[in-house]
This record gives structure tokens, C-alpha cells and sequence, in this order.
């Protein structure tokens, strides 16, 4: 498979690792992006664990609460200036209203909702030629919860990152907002290790074992090594297995214990995340080094 300047930069972007490792990676592995990721983390030359996507688009993350609902939505536009501009944050707010009161099932639905004969398409159409940059309703998620639940929600840095939990069990609501800072902060990727798939545990094994023989450890102390290495993973993706920010002392799984409650779900979005900004001759960068090399 011929390997792409492209394909080169989104391996770069993905593991941190260099750009001519990843083009070996890449050589080796036939092209396969997923086991050239694996190639690297084996050499020690990535990141374990999340993939780094970059963070480019700007925008704001809103959490709406309303009774037993609540939304969570991302809303782009261009610059960081327009993202905090009055007109903009009640475009957002207006937004997260009309949804949560229609749950449509996507954003292609969600535009062509109206609100007095307005198309939510059309509105966003409006703001942008008031506002002078483009902006897009990129997504969302609705929740509901029962009275006897709790909904947690967060913002940081005034919605660079927007955080939605879900306790069931409890109505402590100060509990779960804790709980969605955590998040924030820490950003897991599942609540617990049940939702860890079978292949995703094996295939985590696999990387950690070829890591530790490739580290020079003895055989017969690999496989050990490797069990132990795989608790630190799952405490990296995992909520309920990790160091409670607010409480160094306590996981995030006895605090939530303690309020009676457990986890059934959240959300976490950071404006951008997986959006790629152009960057000014880098393409041109990676294909001269591919053909020097």
C-alpha cells in the first residue's frame, strides 16, 4: 500500500510520535493505521491509551437542565472572539431551549425544526450574516432521569469543555457536578471496565507485552508485569477507577458510593476536539520527507 503524506500526518497527530517513525510504522504495519498505532506504543515511541486528537474549531459547549431532561450541545464558529460575543451565546441558548424540546433524533432533524416558522438552519443562517463568521450546530445529547436521580453539569473555561453526568440512585446534585469536574479534568473514556470490550482488554495485552520483552524483562515475570500494567490502563480510561481529584485519598467509584448513587453515564465535549485546522505547509513538509527518504 502506497503511504500516503496524509496518512503519515494523521498518525503523527494521533500518537505524538515522529514524523519518520510514523512513516516506518506505517511501512511495517502495510498501511494499517490502527496497527502502526499499536507498532509505536510497542516501540515506546507513543502515547498509551487516548488518541490526541487535535483541538482546532472554536465555539462553545452549553448544558441545558430542565426537570428530568437535560442537553448537552457544541456549537462552532471560527474565532474564539465571536464565541463570546452576546449574540452568539444566545444563539447557543435558544438552540439548547428548541431541542430539549423536541429531542429530535440528529442534527440533520434538529435544523429543520422551527420556532415561530423559523428553521433552526435558517436562524443559524441569520446569526451568521449578523455575526460576519460561520457557525455550525455540530452535536448534542438529550438525558432524562427519573426524581430520585441526579444530573451533574459542568463547564469549563467558560465552555471550552462541557460535561454531562448522570447519577442514579441519589439526588445529590452537588455530588454529581463534582463528579462532571472530575471528568472535565481527567477525561476517562468509560464509566467502568465492563464496558471495556473483550478485544479492546486483549489487544491492550498484546501492546503491554510486546512492550515489557521489548524492554529486555525476563520472560517468565512478563506476564505479571503485564496484569499489573493493565490495572494502571484501565485506571487511565476508566471513571470509576481513577484518583478522585477532589480527594487523592479516594477513587472516584467510593465517592460515588458514598452519596448512595452510582454512574449510568455522561458526556464529555471539548470544543473542536477532532476537528483539524489547516496548517500552513505542512503537508509540503511531510511529502518532502517522504521523498527524501
Amino acid at each position: 500500500m502506497a503511504i500516503t503524506a496524509q496518512l503519515v500526518k494523521e498518525l503523527r497527530e494521533k500518537t505524538g510520535a515522529g514524523m519518520m517513525d510514523c512513516k516506518k510504522a506505517l511501512v511495517e504495519t502495510d498501511g494499517n493505521l490502527e496497527a502502526a498505532i499499536d507498532f509505536l506504543r510497542e516501540k515506546g515511541l507513543a502515547a498509551a491509551g487516548k488518541k490526541a486528537d487535535r483541538i482546532a474549531a472554536e465555539g462553545t459547549t452549553f448544558v441545558l437542565e430542565q426537570g428530568n431532561e437535560a442537553i448537552i450541545l457544541e456549537v462552532n464558529a471560527e474565532t474564539d472572539f465571536v464565541a463570546k460575543n452576546d449574540k452568539f451565546q444566545v444563539l447557543v441558548a435558544s438552540l439548547a431551549e428548541q431541542l430539549l424540546a423536541a429531542k429530535p433524533e440528529s442534527v440533520e432533524v434538529a435544523l429543520e425544526l422551527e420556532k415561530d416558522g423559523v428553521k433552526i438552519a435558517d436562524q443559524i443562517s441569520t446569526a451568521i450574516a449578523t455575526i460576519g463568521e460561520k457557525i455550525t450546530l455540530r452535536r448534542f445529547e438529550i438525558k432524562t432521569k427519573t426524581d430520585g436521580d441526579a444530573f451533574g453539569a459542568y463547564l469549563h473555561m467558560g465552555g471550552k469543555i462541557g460535561v454531562l453526568v448522570q447519577l442514579n440512585g441519589t439526588t445529590d446534585a452537588a455530588a454529581a457536578k463534582d463528579v462532571a469536574m472530575h471528568i472535565a479534568a481527567i477525561n476517562p473514556t468509560y464509566v467502568s471496565r465492563d464496558e471495556v470490550s473483550a478485544e479492546e482488554v486483549e489487544r491492550e495485552r498484546k501492546v503491554l507485552t510486546e512492550q515489557a520483552l521489548n524492554e529486555g524483562k525476563p520472560e517468565n515475570i512478563v506476564a505479571k508485569m503485564v496484569e499489573g500494567r493493565l490495572g494502571k490502563y484501565f485506571e487511565d480510561v476508566c471513571l470509576l477507577d481513577q484518583t478522585f481529584v477532589k480527594n487523592s485519598d479516594q477513587k472516584v467509584r467510593d465517592f460515588v458510593k458514598s452519596t448512595g448513587g452510582n454512574v449510568t453515564g455522561f458526556i464529555r465535549y471539548a470544543v473542536g476536539e477532532g476537528i483539524e485546522k489547516r496548517e500552513d505547509n505542512f503537508a509540503e513538509e511531510v511529502m518532502s520527507q517522504l521523498k527524501g527518504n
